[in-house]
């Protein structure tokens, strides 16, 4: 109830939004939006008042964060925005933001609903990478919860890191824009000296097959059935979904279809296009997001510093500027 009543926002961020053109990519629009909860709410830039004053500002961004991903999208689109509907559940009041048109009516589907879900649970923590170490380590500076989730965002910007599923999915569409020659890429990814990868396999931190690529799997399989979506892309993204469990080299590599392979073909089946992906991939690590910024102020954590360790040389001749 407390999130739902917190779904809408300020007036005046339509204002702010006016202000970027359409072709600004929905992430850097959402990272701005989330920041500038705070001149809205000028009471959150001081992390240390009460725990009363800290759960708002948590309820809040829970609340408005669909709104601002939803409203990003619409602006890439030109469209109108869609103001929340609260006698939806949390995700289809997002689906509708995201998809209806003032034009006509919008049912959310039940079965995009839950897949939709799925994702957001199976994205919400995932040990320190990049983005959750930069949240903890702007968190603590002692700022506000606002600027630390937007900063999360930036980081998970990267095409290294959130960025990999859109990846898969331009790396689906090279593939078949070249005859649909699986076979080709499967020798290049196979050949070391071949800078080509592909993307969506294999994981750093998951040495066999990623847990959460076996729920999405199933989902992203419920999903193409249901739907009965008729896609080339997907289509080539399961005949490589198929050599690569079978293909000796990769089960000797470990190289599994992992949780970002399967997440960019639902997200491409639900109907987001590849610039949406990340802003999807914030929008599930939300929740955890919250909890190490709230784990680390209960800490008492320090002010962090990375260490870095000088290896260059200890002492040089002077060199005149006119001899340099």
């Amino acid at each position: 109830h407390e999130i739902r009543f917190h779904t809408l926002v300020h007036e005046d961020f339509k204002i702010i939004l006016d202000g970027y053109p359409s072709k600004a990519h929905p992430m850097g629009v959402l990272s701005s939006l989330i920041t500038s909860l705070t001149a809205f709410y000028p009471e959150s830039l001081d992390p240390s008042r009460s725990r009363k004053l800290v759960d708002l500002s948590i309820v809040r961004i829970l609340g408005k964060f669909p709104t601002f991903a939803a409203w990003s999208y619409k602006k890439r689109t030109g469209h109108p925005i869609i103001y929340p509907d609260n006698s939806l559940d949390y995700c289809s009041n997002f689906l509708k933001m995201m998809f209806a048109l003032p034009s006509m009516e919008y049912e959310p589907n039940p079965v995009v609903t839950d897949a939709l879900n799925k994702l957001l649970i199976l994205h919400a923590d995932h040990e320190q990478n990049c983005s959750t170490s930069t949240v903890r380590i702007v968190g603590s500076a002692q700022s506000s919860i606002y600027p630390s989730i937007s900063a999360g965002i930036n980081a998970l910007w990267g095409p290294l890191h959130g960025g990999a599923n859109q990846a898969v999915i331009e790396m689906l569409d090279t593939i078949m824009n070249d005859n649909n020659d699986v076979d080709k890429y499967i020798k290049k990814a196979k050949d070391k000296s071949d800078p080509f990868r592909l993307m969506g396999f294999g994981h750093r931190v998951y040495k066999n097959f990623d847990p959460r690529a076996k729920i999405i799997k199933k989902a992203a399989d419920n999903v193409l059935d249901k739907l009965g979506i008729d896609d080339p892309v997907l289509e080539l993204a399961k005949k490589l979904e198929k050599i690569a469990l079978e293909d000796e080299y990769f089960i000797q590599k470990k190289l599994y279809p992992n949780v970002d392979f399967y997440s960019g073909i639902i997200y491409r089946a639900l109907g987001f296009p590849p610039e949406m992906f990340t802003v999807m991939f914030a929008f599930g690590r939300l929740p955890g997001w919250i909890s190490q910024w709230v784990e680390m102020r209960q800490n008492k954590e320090p002010l962090g510093r990375p260490r870095q360790i000088y290896l260059g040389e200890t002492e040089r001749e002077y060199v005149d500027i006119k001899n340099r």
